[in-house]
């Protein structure tokens, strides 16, 4: 009993204990239902690509269809986090996120170049991921207090690309991406740094978090890569 007692510590920032053992098993079944999201992820990419399913998804109606569907699946997975449909639901999340990015994939791997900078910014993300990973088991101060300042860039990105898809400025793009970049690694920092020290118990939403942080980073990667190094024909 007293050993039980002893791994329980109190989260810092979070305001309640866990214990070592629970926050263990969240992170484990997090980096695996990760690893398992990414399969149906490339799947619907693959299909977006060969079918061209998402091509005349431009402007207002591409964004309608992308922020309709992608806040209708995470409510979903919100409500449905602590029941068995939750995995279902999230792994149907991820096929539609992949669908959407077809068509940012199929315009790079339009370069002469573009495998290569698929498998680049592919290789780049799970870099930056690596990162910060080993930050976060590292790092012993407190950082939730970063949620509210991440939030607060995360939703200038947002507006920011949702203006952009109307103006359709390539160095805006490019700046929004950098600006993404940066704030969604930083954003994965503190997600898995949460997770670590108790703060987030359902590896559901925990994977969900993660999943955003790593697509944004992937598709801003891409996007740059595509801008500044495509090749024409």
């Amino acid at each position: 009993m007293n050993d039980r007692v002893q791994t329980i510590e109190q989260s810092p920032g979070y305001g309640y204990a866990v214990s070592q053992e629970q926050r263990n098993k969240v992170l484990r079944n997090t980096y695996w239902l990760l690893a398992l999201s990414l399969i149906p992820t490339v799947l619907g990419a693959w299909i977006g690509v060969t079918t061209g399913i998402t091509q005349s998804l431009t402007g207002g109606l591409g964004l309608i269809v992308f922020l309709g569907g992608a806040f209708g699946f995470i409510y979903a997975i919100e409500k449905t986090k602590n029941s068995a449909a939750g995995v279902p639901v999230l792994l149907g999340f991820t096929f539609f996120m992949g669908l959407m990015l077809s068509r940012m994939i199929a315009m790079v791997l339009g370069f002469k170049n573009g495998s290569d900078l698929v498998m680049t910014a592919f290789a780049g993300t799970a870099g930056v991921f690596f990162v910060m990973a080993s930050l976060a088991s590292v790092i012993k101060r407190d950082l939730s207090g970063m949620g509210k300042w991440l939030f607060v860039g995360a939703m200038v990105v947002v507006v920011g690309g949702i203006i952009n898809v109307f103006v359709g400025s390539t160095a805006g793009m490019a700046a929004i991406s950098m600006a993404a970049i940066g704030i969604f690694s930083a954003y994965m920092l503190y997600d898995l740094k949460r997770i670590i020290d108790g703060g987030e118990t359902n590896y559901i939403s925990a994977t969900l978090a993660l999943y955003l942080d790593v697509v944004n980073v992937f598709q801003s990667l891409l996007a740059l890569l595509g801008i500044f190094g495509g090749e024409r024909d």
